[in-house]
């Protein structure tokens, strides 16, 4: 089976490399690359495109069974609060360029990693029906939380005229190997984890620390792409990943910090962006339709990134 993975020099589509060539030996992995330079791993094989130009969208799609898109116009959430608008434009016009022509080329199946962004706060686990189009999303998300849902629509709209399965991932706040670790377009995770790193006797957290997430280790989110790809049956599906709970960042601080093994005080700036937000998800359908469930605990995957941080500084 040839697997196209799009992004694949990013965060997400780095792992999903990583773990389809190390772990499933069923699949032909094919890497687009775009602005980023490849790596070399064995087994890849490689191809450039702008997935925003529609010739290089059809060029890259010959021969595939399987499209997992994972490329994306991204950053944290200080871009989020000043800059909402590049999340929006080149997200809409290549996933709908590809949504086409995979519908076109009848792939088999194609994976789209939306997220939670289009969710409200709530002190309960939100499912996947949770959101409908008469809810309202957060103001300093409404740009992206829009998108993301009318690209699950698109999805939807194409598994119902064709012979292409389509899958919405709404993972939750992911981290792990490959993150983006610098200040300004890490996420809360891989901010935290180099502040603690590089700090010398006191760490700076952005905002009061109140917001929760739930945060879920990239290796689990990958077993549930291959999880999808091999069990899901119905021709389209939505499916919450997540790891079920969520942390106060104040929290998630003071486990960086104690993993790091550094003695650390942990400051707060009040000043800074942070979207005071709590939400963690319900993935009761993904362990009844798919067989998956979280593997890896919170403190695990702490440990796990902070070694491999150190190990490729």
């Amino acid at each position: 089976m040839k697997i196209l993975i799009c992004g694949a020099t990013g965060f997400i589509g780095r792992n999903i490399v990583e773990e389809f060539l190390s772990t499933y030996n069923n699949y032909e992995v094919v890497g687009v690359y775009n602005r980023r330079p490849p790596y070399e791993i064995e087994g890849l094989k490689w191809i450039r495109a702008d997935l925003t130009n529609p010739q290089d969208v059809g060029r890259v799609l010959a021969g595939v069974d399987v499209i997992v898109q994972a490329a994306a116009t991204t950053s944290g959430s200080k871009d989020i609060v000043s800059k909402p608008h590049i999340h929006v434009t080149d997200n809409a016009v290549m996933n709908s360029l590809l949504f086409r022509a995979a519908f076109e080329s009848r792939v088999k199946h194609l994976i789209f990693f939306s997220c939670t962004v289009m969710l409200q706060s709530s002190d309960t686990a939100l499912s996947e029906h949770d959101f409908d189009a008469n809810n309202e999303i957060h103001p300093k998300y409404f740009g992206v939380g829009w998108t993301k849902v009318y690209l699950e629509k698109m999805c939807e709209f194409y598994a119902q005229l064709g012979e292409t399965k389509f899958t919405c991932l709404r993972h939750s706040n992911i981290y792990g190997p490959h993150d983006k670790f610098d200040l300004e377009k890490s996420h809360v995770f891989g901010a935290t984890i180099t502040k603690v790193l590089s700090a010398q006797d006191k760490v700076v957290v952005w905002g009061s620390g109140e917001e929760e997430r739930d945060l879920l280790y990239v290796e689990d989110l990958v077993n549930c792409v291959h999880n999808c790809i091999e069990k899901q049956s119905e021709p389209f599906e939505i499916f919450n990943v997540g790891f079920g709970s969520a942390v106060s960042i104040k929290d998630l601080v003071h486990q960086i910090v104690d993993e790091s093994g550094k003695d650390l005080q942990v400051e707060h700036d009040l000043a800074k962006p942070s979207i005071k937000t709590s939400l963690f998800l319900d993935c009761s359908k993904a362990k009844r339709l798919l067989g998956w469930e979280p593997k890896t605990s919170l403190r695990e995957g702490i440990k796990k990134t902070i070694q491999w941080c150190i190990l490729n500084r």
